[in-house]
């Protein structure tokens, strides 16, 4: 049998695996062995055991249950909480201002945490009953939370991008300085189509809290300056060289357990809870990777990313256009599977295609992450939407996926926005400091 014939044959495999529900990484350890001995015989079990050991081993994954750690200790300590206040007094008087002050608040939670579902369900759980309290319409306030969310995998630091790098192997530091302006970008964007569905029907927004004084928002404001300083500290740390990444993941998480103790809810509960919490979601990230550098190889010893880059070639393909195709599949197959799973199987076919394109991977990898994002809220599959739905037990499913669709088509503008300008992406990266 071919190399190529089992390269398929292990595609094949692995969707299958997948469609019956089987974890991301352990599917692609198990078609990934299952390909390297149908080629190399003796090399499955030393491939497996090597691959495992050197990501486990892997010294920047580090920086993986650090920021969930941080994250963690921000919702335990109520800084999630004085975050999403200060955003509600700034803009919960203006017409859509709750669902506003929600999307702000995920932005700020993302830049502490880097998991779009902790975003979620942490700003989901402060900010719902708000906006039921004023009646908002539940298709845009679950909408909302469930965008706002996705955040969790744009803004730094960002789990996604963590992966990317280590697949790519390209600076953690870029990438996270990458995302920043446009998750901003996302941001305003997300308020944009708040406004707009308003503006549309205002009965969707019918109440308003009241117009809060000055010095209450500053004070507001000064609650949550405990969560702004520490995302300032980690990313202005980042982009200025006075440490790397994966130090400001260990500055940022022992500066939150400092804050945590202060609030005095450094207690054995919450500490139980947290690292439970840091665990659970670190080592499904470290499952998922193992998974993919054992595929990886798999892929490597089919050669059928040579095959692959020959194709795109002969069709005389300019690098953006093949950039452009590759985001509709990517918008395609977000309906269907979860993104990370589509990050690490794709990644290693994609990037020698598109490297001899010209094309750089760092705003490549901005791209791939925003159209990840609008897989999380897209329908049947959209996890962040299922998430919404726990806390909303309420609302029926289908108010929730109809509640997206103006967060999914600015997600779709951000794509394009950054797409004709690329130095949205790449002006921090490429102005950073080492």
């Amino acid at each position: 049998m071919d190399t190529t014939t089992i390269a398929f044959i292990g595609f094949a495999g692995l969707f299958v695996l997948l469609f019956i529900r089987t974890p991301v990484g352990i599917a692609m350890m198990i078609v990934g062995t299952w390909g390297i001995y149908m080629i190399r015989p003796q090399a499955a079990i030393p491939k497996l055991a090597g691959e495992i050991f050197n990501e486990a081993s892997n010294y920047p994954l580090t920086i993986i249950p650090l920021f969930v750690l941080m994250g963690n200790l921000a919702g335990v300590s109520g800084m999630s909480r004085d975050l999403y206040d200060a955003a509600h007094s700034w803009l919960g008087h203006l017409k859509g201002g709750l669902a506003s002050a929600t999307v702000v608040g995920c932005a700020g939670f993302s830049a502490l945490s880097g998991s779009s579902l902790a975003a979620a369900l942490t700003m989901g759980r402060v900010s719902l009953p708000q906006m039921q309290r004023y009646n908002y319409d539940n298709g845009l306030a679950t909408g909302a939370i469930a965008a706002g969310g996705t955040l969790g995998i744009l803004i730094p630091p960002s789990a996604g991008f963590v992966i990317y790098a280590i697949l790519t192997e390209e600076s953690i530091g870029r990438l996270f300085m990458a995302g920043v302006f446009p998750g901003l970008l996302l941001t305003a964007l997300f308020i944009v189509a708040i406004w707009l569905v308003v503006l549309r029907d205002p009965a969707k927004a019918p109440s308003t809290a009241q117009i809060e004084s000055f010095g209450q928002r500053l004070r507001a404001l000064g609650r949550a300056s405990w969560i702004v300083g520490i995302v300032v500290l980690t990313i202005g740390g980042i982009y200025t060289g006075v440490f790397s990444a994966i130090e400001a993941a260990g500055i940022g998480a022992v500066l939150t357990m400092i804050v945590t103790a202060i609030r005095r809810a450094l207690t054995w509960k919450n500490l139980v809870e947290v690292f439970t919490s840091t665990l659970k979601t670190s080592g499904t990230v470290f499952l998922i990777l193992f998974g993919a550098f054992v595929f990886k190889t798999f892929i490597g010893f089919t050669g059928i990313t040579y095959s692959l880059t020959l194709w795109v070639d002969g069709l005389g393909l300019t690098g953006m256009q093949v950039v452009v195709a590759f985001l509709v599949l990517f918008i395609i197959l977000g309906m269907f599977m979860d993104g990370f799973a589509i990050l690490v199987l794709t990644v290693p076919l994609i990037q020698p295609v598109i490297e001899p394109l010209g094309v750089d991977m760092i705003w490549f990898g901005v791209l791939m992450v925003i159209v990840l994002e609008m897989g999380l809220i897209s329908p049947p599959v959209g996890i962040n939407v299922f998430v919404v739905k726990g806390i909303a037990r309420d609302v029926p499913l289908n108010t929730i996926f109809r509640g997206i669709w103006p967060f999914w088509f600015a997600m779709l503008a951000a794509v394009i926005l950054v797409l004709v300008f690329p130095q949205i992406a790449l002006l921090l990266p490429n102005t950073m400091f080492g």
